[in-house]
């Protein structure tokens, strides 16, 4: 009995060193079966699936999958060559438009051509035409991965599925297509805003390759297309240029060591539509300062009138001229919208400060004395009307005689030693006559100077500013108006 409990215990123990051994057996093989595993033995011949021309009755599916097969084909590996890939490109441009100030957004058709001898079939299958598929197809094979330098976001685009297409020729040339759009910076000179001519440009370069590994190329029969009904909605299309370039990207495994990158550069030529702006902002603005010429017709002391007038007008253009500043980015110089409100805004602030000095001239309650009646006597006595007053009394004199007497006296002024010269009477008509001993008397327009009222000059001034200001404005707008559409 003992005998027989202790085979037992051995048989029991038996049995469980036996399934430690499998189950560790079997952990092993799913450890060696595990992606990026090195395996230290691996029979391809039982993996791979064999060739055996012709292939041309399998369907494109199984062909596809035994033609870039793991154990043949590593999708994740450019095409080998000694010297840089050649992958040509094309784009298609189907619309764009101005997100903001700085940005842009369109949309593409992009189409890239390149060679993959991996792929290669014509002896595999020669009755087979070329290869087409869409997203899934890609997923199976190499394809460059190209992005925009500039860019600020990008997109596939597409309903269902990615719009994706993928075409393999027999010799092994691969048709990389596919519909994106794309969001991209744009650094504008704003400095003729909003009469502005701007160049921007979409970046495309490679990410992965450098230029000893893969090389970008523009399509020599037609690098781009253009749609015909393309319209921007604020610019126009000037020009599309094309361009090679290198960018490099510092290396930090290498010391520092730049890495150059093959790019291709995508130039718009594009001016800015002004009719918008002329319509709703540089017309309203001419309207708004001549608006504020109509104080010059109501009176002068009509101060409530005319202050009311003047201010609304002023703050009026300075909120049109905000609802379209508030949109554009802070740059430090000046653009040519903000020297037309500067010199709209002068305008109106001159015409309030006409009305508050014909306003004074209104109240004040002496005459104006002047020398003559002109616009220079005017001003001058407006401006100070006492020292006018004064300086025309000390510079009236009496050196002007009448005519019958132009010959008779001679007055030397000096200091207070000065000497009476003698004067010496000829005979007229054989008559001796004996000097006047009294001063010539001034004439009556000698005695009288022009007046006038204050109401009369503040009148006068009006007058004036309604042919001045506008032919100011008009000769301001001369020179604005060559500078922005000449220089």
């Amino acid at each position: 009995m003992l005998l027989m409990w202790k085979l037992a215990k051995i048989q029991f123990v038996f049995v469980i060193l036996c399934g430690i051994w499998v189950g560790t057996t079997r952990s092993e093989t799913r450890y060696l079966s595990m992606p990026g595993h090195v395996r230290v033995k691996r029979n391809t011949t039982s993996t791979c699936p064999p060739f055996e021309p012709p292939l041309d009755d399998l369907t494109q599916e199984d062909f596809i999958s035994k033609l870039t097969h793991s154990c043949r084909y590593d999708h994740l590996s450019r095409p080998s060559s000694s010297l840089p890939l050649q992958v040509t490109f094309q784009i298609d441009v189907k619309h764009i438009e101005s997100v903001d100030n700085t940005q842009f957004k369109t949309h593409l058709f992009v189409q890239m051509h390149f060679r993959d001898e991996r792929l290669n079939f014509v002896d595999l299958s020669p009755n087979r035409g070329n290869v087409v598929g869409q997203e899934t197809l890609k997923d199976k094979i190499w394809v460059p991965h190209i992005f925009v330098r500039n860019e600020k976001s990008s997109s596939l685009m597409g309903l269902d599925r990615k719009d994706v297409f993928i075409q393999i020729t027999p010799s092994g040339d691969v048709s990389y297509s596919y519909r994106m759009t794309t969001t991209f910076y744009c650094s504008m000179n704003l400095r003729k805003f909003p009469f502005d001519h701007q160049t921007c440009q979409l970046i495309w370069s490679s990410w992965a390759y450098n230029e000893s590994s893969l090389e970008l190329q523009w399509s020599r029969t037609e690098p781009y297309i253009v749609s015909e009904t393309l319209q921007l909605t604020e610019f126009s299309l000037v020009g599309i240029s094309v361009d090679y370039a290198k960018s490099s990207i510092s290396n930090a495994s290498s010391s520092g060591w730049k890495e150059a990158y093959s790019t291709l550069v995508f130039t718009l030529q594009l001016k800015r539509e002004a009719g918008y702006y002329i319509l709703e902002y540089f017309l309203p603005s001419i309207f708004l300062v001549a608006m504020s010429w109509v104080s010059f017709w109501i009176q002068a002391d009509a101060a409530p009138a005319r202050t009311v007038l003047g201010t609304s007008t002023m703050l009026s253009f300075i909120t049109l001229n905000g609802n379209l500043m508030k949109n554009l980015p802070k740059v430090s110089y000046v653009k040519a919208s903000e020297i037309w409100f500067f010199g709209g805004a002068a305008f109106i602030f001159c015409s309030l400060a006409e009305f508050a000095f014909v306003n004074v001239i209104w109240r004040r309650k002496k005459k104006l004395e002047l020398a003559k009646h002109s616009s220079k006597y005017i001003i001058k006595g407006a401006l100070s009307p006492r020292l006018a007053r004064k300086d025309l009394r000390k510079s009236e004199s009496f050196s002007s005689f009448d005519s019958k007497h132009t010959g008779t006296y001679l007055t030397v002024h000096g200091s207070s030693n000065s000497l009476n010269v003698p004067t010496i009477n000829m005979p007229v008509n054989g008559e001796n006559k004996a000097p006047d001993s009294s001063p010539p008397t001034p004439t009556q327009e000698q005695q009288t100077w022009a007046e006038m009222t204050p109401h009369e000059v503040a009148i006068w001034i009006d007058r004036k500013a309604r042919i001045v200001f506008p032919i100011m404005f008009a000769i301001y707008n001369l020179f604005y108006w060559g500078y922005v559409y000449l220089l």
